[in-house]
């Protein structure tokens, strides 16, 4: 057995951002955002509202890099780099808690806007049914550069529900 170090062991704030500049190309994040509730605009638009003032970031191997950023600077980022959130609009699943249910919705991100504690994004669904909702919200964002990925949070979504399609499928035959 091989000793391995995680390099985001005994990080301070300061050094989280550092960390993600630094760990290199290979690196693909994604990022959760949460909040107290979503409202759906007639523009096509939704809205966290009372969104954290934090947004999560994780990595997975070889890095595994957690940790988390002011979520004004999340936004003000998005259009930096090649390739960049603003040039590629990630794959998002917005998941909505009501009571004892889960309503999950993948949605493409555009535009996102800040202000005080509301975050709005545009957005196109690509899987589910966008509702507003009084409950909490998460919102996991896919990593930059691979927003349609198998192995992505609206992609493994998206996996899931075509192979519970099939199953029925072969049940009714």
């Amino acid at each position: 057995m091989t000793d391995q170090t995680d390099p985001a062991t005994d990080m301070d704030e300061d050094d989280e951002l550092e960390a993600m500049s630094s760990a290199g190309a290979d690196v693909e994040y994604m990022f959760a955002q949460t909040s107290t509730g979503v409202t759906v605009g007639d523009d096509g638009r939704i809205t966290l509202e009372g969104v954290s003032p934090l947004t999560l970031f994780f990595s997975d191997r070889p890095y595994r890099l957690t940790g988390h950023l002011p979520t004004d600077e999340f936004v003000a980022n998005w259009g930096s780099g090649t390739d960049s959130f603003a040039a590629t609009p990630p794959n998002a699943l917005l998941s909505l808690f009501e009571g004892d249910t889960v309503n999950d919705v993948v949605v493409v991100l555009t535009d996102p806007q800040l202000s005080g504690h509301e975050l709005s994004y545009g957005v196109q669904v690509t899987d589910g049914e966008l509702a507003p909702s009084d409950g909490p919200t998460s919102l996991f964002i896919d990593m930059i550069g691979r927003p349609l990925t198998p192995m992505s949070v609206a992609g493994v979504r998206r996996r899931g529900r075509r192979r519970a399609g099939r199953r029925m499928r072969r049940g009714m035959r």
